[in-house]
């Protein structure tokens, strides 16, 4: 990989590559639509298999769904990145053939700890449910041949 890739180069290479080996993503159909350092889009289809006994998108789907674009926001800049804690707010149902997508965006990253906001919507952008994820750096580089010496100790508080 060339050493002199821009921001947005980066981000979209880490997440790339992490959507390539997140499991739970491909398996629940999430596609990755968009990525921006500290940023991160991603979508799927509320299938038949997703609803709960009340006919309805289950929570975990949607929260699976945030934790996935939070996951991708946090990592775009070539850290490595894992979560301290996340809470979210469901304030609408979604049901059996919703395109449900989820807008992560970055807003705050001071020494190894960052704060991200997700907002899941459906295909009209009506508000589903809202996200609030806390980040931990954790030793390392996605890509560690992009790391400049001067960044690889960055990690620190």
């Amino acid at each position: 990989m060339r050493k002199d890739r821009s921001p947005q180069e980066i981000a979209e290479a880490c997440g790339a590559h992490m959507h390539e080996r997140n499991r739970l993503a491909r398996a629940l159909g999430v596609t990755l639509d968009e990525m921006a350092p500290g940023r991160a889009r991603v979508s799927l289809l509320v299938r038949d298999d997703m609803t709960n006994s009340v006919e309805t998108c289950h929570g975990g789907i949607i929260f699976s769904l945030a934790d996935c674009a939070f996951e991708y926001s946090c990592n775009s800049r070539n850290r490595k990145t894992v979560a301290a804690g996340s809470s979210i707010d469901y304030v609408r149902v979604a049901r059996r053939g919703d395109r449900l997508t989820a807008n992560a965006e970055e807003r705050s990253l001071v020494g190894r700890s960052g704060i991200y906001d997700v907002r899941v919507v459906d295909q009209d952008g009506e508000p589903i449910a809202f996200f609030r994820g806390r980040s931990r750096c954790v030793a390392g580089a996605i890509f560690p041949e992009l790391e400049a010496p001067e960044n690889s100790n960055q990690h620190g508080d």
